[in-house]
């Protein structure tokens, strides 16, 4: 009882802690607040051996579930202008037009040219699939992307990202604690591989995936089907059961239905050893060469303003 009322009553002061509406003052407040009753509460438990004041405490847990539960994600807020546009897809045949393409133009995290655009691609011409992962600190953690190329030497990036309102900092603990709704970015690689090599000094990695059309353009569908179907019923980010890799493993399953489980969905640093055990990448090499090959942080940073990006981060890997 003494661990259940330890945990519980630590979650609950996280709860508060980000969700509390007023700021920080009432933020600070509550939290401090339910602090203090649960310790006064197990106090009066084990001294007095009351099973009285556990049955106080399961009420107010039960209250503050019942909040929790009411907080709803929502797509009306006041977003920072990178996730300000939500991605939405209309499938006609084998095209698909993708709405609000993410074009910008960065030179800093706030100084950037922002376009949103309209572009149309044809699944018949679709030729190849790569997974993009970027670390910023430890080597277990990145966040991965799917880039999909079509042979008339387009591309397109798909990005379960968290939906950050404006000024706001991202927050791993916060991920557990519906701080951030969830966004599917659809942009092009000069945008979003560019602004994390190139601007937040992150480090990429490009690795090339084992896949047959019929699966490339199933889970190209995935993507715009996840994408409007966040257009009509938002959602929370979750750090653990809904990131930039347990939606896509969903996805994926959909299509492979034996796709096991492994850890390193979530330690997503280490996915690439994941997806050659499966058979997504090259197993005729090392996955240590797969990683130096695939290693494009250098080739984004000496690309000019006119260069063709794509083509760039991607000399040397044949």
């Amino acid at each position: 009882m003494a661990l259940i009322t330890f945990c519980s009553g630590v979650w609950g002061t996280l709860a508060l802690w980000y969700q509390l509406p007023g700021g920080t003052l009432m933020r600070t407040a509550g939290s401090v607040a339910w602090v203090i009753a649960v310790i006064a509460l197990a106090v009066i438990a084990v001294t007095r051996r009351s099973w009285l004041a556990l049955a106080v405490y399961a009420a107010a847990y039960v209250i503050l579930l019942c909040w929790w539960m009411s907080i709803a994600p929502s797509n009306d807020r006041v977003w920072s202008d990178d996730v300000s546009h939500l991605l939405s897809g209309k499938v006609s045949g084998s095209e698909v037009t993708l709405s609000n393409v993410r074009n910008f133009t960065w030179r800093a995290d706030d100084d950037y040219d922002a376009h949103w655009e309209t572009r149309r691609y044809d699944l018949d011409r679709l030729t190849s699939a790569d997974t993009v992962l970027s670390y910023w600190g430890s080597p277990a953690i990145a966040h991965a992307m799917i880039s999909f190329g079509f042979d008339d030497g387009s591309r397109v990036v798909f990005s379960v990202e968290i939906r950050k309102k404006r000024n706001e900092q991202f927050s791993e603990i916060g991920g557990f604690f519906k701080q951030f709704e969830t966004i599917l970015i659809a942009a092009d690689e000069r945008d979003i591989i560019r602004v994390r090599t190139n601007v937040r000094d992150e480090d990429d990695y490009l690795y090339p995936l084992r896949m047959d059309k019929p699966t490339m353009r199933a889970l190209f569908l995935s993507y715009v089907h996840a994408a409007n179907e966040l257009v009509d019923k938002p959602a929370f980010y979750n750090t653990i059961t809904s990131n930039c890799t347990t939606i896509v493993y969903r996805m994926a399953k959909q299509i492979s239905p034996g796709l096991p489980r492994d850890i390193r969905l979530l330690l997503t640093g280490y996915l690439p050893g994941y997806l050659q055990e499966v058979g997504a990448l090259d197993n005729r090499v090392s996955i240590e060469e797969l990683r130096r090959r695939g290693r494009i942080t250098d080739r984004a940073r000496h690309t000019a303003p006119g260069d063709d990006f794509s083509k760039a981060i991607r000399a040397g890997m044949d």
